[in-house]
């Protein structure tokens, strides 16, 4: 029996899709659930998974843009066989072939060579140093460094690959990064790669957001000491407590909760000719994904504790790291915080999260001499800047927010009401 595997619809008005990869090869044989392919959306990348197990026959190639409902597949469930997770073992399967021949293993070795610790006697050795397009692949085939390894050691060392380490011997030692052979350099070629969707509608409302809102960025520095101290006294039995470890984002999205309590306009947005305001704080945390940037939201951040908080964030970055993000995850969302400086970023200009008024943006920490009561000191400081939109949001308004965010960071027993030692209330200690 032949199945047709069609694109299903990502959300309501979404009508095409790209095909963004497939994950077997042409005349594979596929497991029933096992997933096959790929799609992106203007909103997220999702998986398409097979309804029966049988031999596949690939109808459309990658990178096209078709329509949802369209048959990109047909299997046949009456074919037998022994499915192939994925390439990367489709390729893996050939081994024996590898290992017969010389040539082949050298230039395999000297293709992962660089990438390699130096030879110790840790009988679990890691990989140092992963390419990002390395890891990727990895991740979506569930490669581990250790199958990797197990791999390579099985080809026997030839002439060639001797010779090859002992010319990136003294480079390995020395610890430096190995050279990427990403081809940059030395010739005049061009690439052409076609815009993912996602790229795409992402392109449209960063364009869109400077062309239909008025908006402007105000800036201020925010004292980390304190936080920083409470993080080192109550770190380990925080972690022993809740099971997770306690950041910085939880304190961020903390503060700017309670200070929608004083501004609410900054949580409220334009529709039409009138403004909504809401009573809850759907928070945006910006997570970096192998496709890119994707904002999850925490619904009802203002009645999550710094526990609460911490758990949801990783929760969702796990899910955009393993591409398992939805649309639902995304839908929404009143207030978007987002953290350049795990980039290492000192100062940025965000861009608002339509249809929101207003985005967060945190930088890294650096050491900073200030004035502390008339004495200059050195302390952890952070820039943050506000963007909002300026047809919604006073200049004022945006102003005094964003101070009364610094103030309940660099004091965050402002933050609660009461009790016998505020910090471990705070902490839920």
């Amino acid at each position: 029996m032949k199945i047709e595997i069609k694109v299903p619809s990502p959300g309501e008005s979404i009508t095409q899709v790209q095909l963004a990869s497939w994950l077997v090869e042409n005349g594979a044989y596929v497991d029933k659930d096992q997933e096959i392919a790929e799609i992106d959306s203007d909103k997220a990348t999702l998986s398409i998974s097979a309804e029966e197990s049988g031999k596949i026959e690939i109808l459309v190639e990658a990178g096209e843009t078709i329509e949802v409902g369209s048959v990109i597949a047909i299997i046949d469930s009456n074919a037998k066989g022994k499915a192939t997770s994925s390439k990367l073992q489709a390729s893996g399967a050939s081994a024996k072939e590898v290992s017969g021949s010389k040539a082949n293993k050298s230039k395999n070795l000297e293709d992962v060579a660089s990438n390699l610790q130096p030879a110790t006697r840790n009988p679990q050795p890691t990989i140092t140093h992963i390419s990002p397009l390395a890891q990727k692949l990895m991740d979506k085939n569930d490669v581990s460094e250790a199958e990797l390894l197990d791999f390579f050691k099985s080809l026997r060392v030839g002439k060639k690959d001797v010779e090859f380490y002992l010319e990136q011997k003294d480079q390995i030692k020395s610890g430096s990064a190995p050279v990427e052979t990403s081809g940059f350099g030395g010739t005049r070629n061009t690439e052409r790669k076609k815009m993912s969707t996602l790229r795409m509608k992402l392109a449209e409302r960063l364009v869109s957001v400077k062309n239909d809102t008025a908006m402007l960025t105000t800036f201020n520095e925010v004292n980390m000491r304190a936080i920083m101290e409470i993080r080192k006294q109550y770190k380990d039995i925080f972690k022993e407590k809740h099971g997770i470890g306690l950041g910085f984002m939880s304190f961020f999205t903390k503060a700017v909760t309670e200070a929608f309590k004083h501004f609410p306009v900054v949580n409220a947005q334009i529709d039409g000719e009138e403004i909504i305001y809401h009573d809850y704080a759907d928070i945006g945390i910006a997570v970096s994904a192998p496709k890119g940037l994707v904002v999850p939201v925490l619904r009802n951040a203002e009645t999550m504790s710094l526990a609460d908080i911490e758990t949801n964030i990783k929760s969702l970055a796990i899910k955009a790291r393993d591409n398992k993000i939805t649309l639902d995850d995304m839908k929404g969302g009143t207030f978007t915080i987002t953290n350049g400086g795990v980039f290492g970023s000192m100062l940025s200009t965000p861009i608002i999260n339509p249809p929101q008024s207003a985005i967060l943006g945190m930088h890294n920490i650096v050491e900073r001499p200030i004035a502390v009561n008339g004495v200059v000191e050195i302390h952890p400081v952070m820039y943050v800047a506000l963007s909002y939109d300026h047809r919604i949001i006073d200049g004022k308004d945006s102003v005094r927010f964003l101070v009364k965010v610094k103030e309940m960071l660099e004091d965050p027993v402002k933050m609660m009401f009461s009790g016998n030692d505020p910090h471990a209330q705070l902490l839920e200690l």
